[in-house]
């Protein structure tokens, strides 16, 4: 199986995953923190929930070098970003303002910090050579 291929593996099950991160979120941390606190809480979680599956996945994914890791983190930022997008925009009905502030650290949005993880997350949690 190729890399593509196994990485878009592994972006399905952070995509499931990060699914049920935010239902949970607008169940649970929304009513008790408000909206935006929710979801600034909630890159925390999110980010670990990525760097835990990007772990566990590792041997699977089978990324070696650090510009392979990286590539397959831009890869699954791409991919991640542009679920958020549409799935706000066309399932949700959030307006593209209210997307955009999910992106814009300055409007309390911290989803770009979240995607940068996602980023390096194969890096990070690759084997080092000793």
């Amino acid at each position: 199986m190729a890399l593509a291929l196994r990485a878009l593996t592994v972006w399905l099950l952070i995509a499931a995953a990060e699914v049920v991160h935010g239902i949970l979120r607008m169940q649970f941390l929304r009513p008790l923190l408000g909206d935006l606190r929710a979801r600034q809480v909630a890159i925390v979680s999110g980010s670990a929930i990525v760097l835990v599956i990007a772990f566990l996945t590792r041997r699977f994914l089978r990324a070696e070098g650090a510009g392979r890791q990286i590539a397959v983190g831009v890869f699954w930022a791409a991919l991640m970003a542009s679920f958020d997008v549409v799935f706000g925009r066309y399932y949700i009905g959030y307006s593209w303002s209210r997307i955009a502030q999910d992106f814009d650290p300055s409007r309390g949005g911290f989803m770009a910090l979240g995607l940068a993880v996602m980023v390096l997350a194969p890096w990070l949690v690759a084997p080092r050579a000793r």
